[in-house]
């Protein structure tokens, strides 16, 4: 504490955030901030944590790939970055309950993702005894697929897409075998 009564050790973020609009694969991304910014400030923005532009305009425009990340942060204020923005990585599926799947029983498969923004949709795909793989309808907007009663004819392999707006990450197939009771 100062002498004025005032805490000197806190630091005030700026509260950068990084807004990303567009098509698929093209987007623009916009830097905004909380705070009121004096002298028409420059922003800088970072890829993969190397800058890539300092500019007065809060925008900056950019083709995602699968393992970029965007962040900005406002000259003057470096150590103050945005949290980064990215695209769905690490997506996986996985089963619940683990162990043998029999028919009869609940199954639920879970899409996991780390990406920033959140997964906003999952989109889930099946294949059986080596055909094509199938859009699931009806339950393709969540990160669950449920079987409340399993049957035998689901047998086959599953997979998961994240999509939060940026990307879309595509998790390994798993199989899933269905015994008979």
């Amino acid at each position: 504490v100062s002498d004025k009564g005032i805490y000197s050790d806190i630091v005030f973020s700026p509260g950068l955030q990084v807004k990303v609009t567009g098509g698929h694969q093209d987007k623009t991304l916009t830097c905004s901030t909380t705070c009121t910014l004096t002298d028409n400030p420059t922003y800088i923005w970072y890829k993969n944590g190397t800058i890539v532009k300092e500019d007065t305009s809060r925008l900056h425009s950019d083709s995602f790939s699968d393992a970029d990340s965007y962040s900005c942060a406002v000259k003057g204020h470096e150590d103050l970055h945005s949290p980064a923005v990215y695209g769905p990585r690490n997506t996986s599926v996985s089963v619940s309950p683990s162990g043998e799947i029999v028919e009869g029983s609940s199954v639920t498969l879970t899409c996991s993702s780390d990406a920033n923004p959140p997964v906003q949709s999952c989109a889930w795909w099946y294949k059986k005894n080596g055909g094509y793989y199938q859009g699931i309808s009806n339950q393709n907007t969540g990160p669950h697929l449920v079987f409340n009663q399993i049957k035998s004819p689901a047998t086959g392999e599953y997979y998961c897409e994240a999509w939060n707006g940026i990307k879309t990450g595509r998790a390994e197939s798993i199989n899933i075998n269905v015994k008979c009771e």
